[in-house]
């Protein structure tokens, strides 16, 4: 009888140790797919990030791109005025010289 007894509670031990390994298998699962989800969250963060720096960084350079532009039609345009302002001057200036020999 006592041979009955110490087997009955070796397989109610038994059947309580397996219980107790599938939770723990189950949650050494969960705790494995959280971990995953973490880590792909945290990649994908990072990923962003990278993708908004780049993007910000092109357009800094976008801006940039455009005043140098910008100065350069600028001072395209001051060069031709002052062309245009300098060949008005030797174009009086020519006259003045034709008056000034003709009045001589």
């Amino acid at each position: 009888m006592r041979t009955a007894i110490i087997a009955g509670m070796t397989l109610i031990a038994a059947a309580g140790l397996s219980a107790c390994s599938e939770k723990t298998q189950d949650n050494l699962e969960r705790t494995g797919d959280s971990m995953g989800n973490d880590i792909s969250r945290a990649a994908d963060d990072a990923g962003d990030a990278i993708d908004n720096g780049l993007d910000d960084a092109g357009q800094a350079i976008d801006r940039g791109a455009d005043r140098v532009d910008a100065a350069a039609d600028e001072a395209a345009a001051d060069a031709k005025r002052e062309t245009g302002e300098a060949k008005d001057n030797v174009g009086d200036a020519l006259q003045d010289a034709g008056r000034d020999l003709k009045n001589d």
